[in-house]
């Protein structure tokens, strides 16, 4: 009765697993796949166009929106001069003029640049001669690891043409009794700047020298 009893057993167990598996299978066969919620149907093509005049020389760019003016410059152009650094704007070291005013190129983003004038530490020079604060800067020494100086020049460009239109700062309300800027103004003035390896002195030395330089260069 026993081994009876096994046998039955064994056989429902053999009948319900074949059912299983051809039932299994159909079921399986109608069944539509899931899509995975983490598929994302490919996107069409985004970038955008955009026009710069970088350094004297028109450019056109197609590039994401979401780039940056520092990375446009950097990737997109090869102007590595620009150097990036914190990415956040509190450093000075991607420091470029646009339209004439120092920008902090890691804040925009290049398609807010659309037809808007750039130059770089490269576009300083004329005709293979320094700009007046790069050869301060190199006179005085004001640099050591060199990272930060073409923000640090970049700026100070865009600085002295702020004192020459007469822009006031908080270390200087009244720039028609002082048209030029001292120590304390330069150091306000440029205190969006950092330079790592301290070279404080000498930069704001070269800046002195550079801005006596280029007046006498524009009353010439």
């Amino acid at each position: 009765m026993t081994d009876l009893h096994h046998t039955i057993t064994r056989r429902v167990l053999g009948v319900a697993s074949f059912v299983t598996a051809v039932f299994g299978r159909e079921l399986h066969a109608q069944t539509p796949p899931a899509t995975s919620s983490q598929t994302t149907p490919p996107q069409p093509n985004a970038n955008i166009a955009v026009r710069l005049t970088v350094n004297g020389q028109a450019r056109q760019l197609w590039i994401d929106p979401r780039t940056t003016l520092l990375d446009a410059l950097r990737d997109h152009l090869g102007l590595t001069g620009t150097k990036k650094g914190c990415d956040h704007g509190q450093c000075g070291a991607c420091t470029v003029l646009v339209n004439g005013t120092r920008l902090n190129a890691c804040l925009s983003l290049a398609a807010m640049r659309d037809g808007d004038s750039i130059v770089t530490i490269e576009g300083l020079a004329d005709n293979g001669k320094l700009h007046a604060l790069q050869q301060a800067f190199v006179k005085h020494d004001g640099f050591q690891c060199g990272y930060c100086t073409p923000g640090q020049i970049c700026s100070a460009v865009g600085m002295l043409a702020e004192i020459e239109r007469g822009i006031p700062s908080a270390a200087s309300a009244d720039l028609a009794a002082a048209p030029q800027a001292n120590g304390a103004e330069i150091r306000e003035r440029m205190s969006g700047n950092i330079c790592r390896c301290s070279a404080y002195p000498n930069i704001v030395a070269a800046i002195m020298e550079a801005q006596g330089t280029m007046k006498q260069g524009s009353a010439g």
